[in-house]
């Protein structure tokens, strides 16, 4: 069992990345409900709002950056397969 303090740290940070790590979550599963659905320019526009999101929680330390920078390069490779296969 952590002690105390410990747990109030672990409780102030998880107050302030959740809502970070959430958002950047629910952008890029919008997104990708978007390439699924076959709405491209849809997904562009939420491609670029799930970027800056994933970006932002990097910067803040609530994901790894490589974390992030794997994540947009999934997002990015399944859009640009999504626009090769509806051309």
């Amino acid at each position: 069992m952590p002690s105390a303090k410990s747990a109030r740290v672990g409780d102030r940070k998880k107050e302030r990345n959740q809502p970070l790590r959430t958002k950047a979550r629910t952008f890029v599963t919008r997104t990708r409900r978007l390439i699924d659905s076959g709405d491209i320019e849809g997904a562009e526009g939420s491609a670029r709002v799930a970027i800056a999101a994933l970006d932002r929680a990097a910067q803040k330390g609530v994901i790894h950056e490589n974390n992030a920078s794997r994540r947009k390069s999934r997002l990015i490779k399944s859009l640009n397969k999504a626009k090769i296969g509806q051309e």
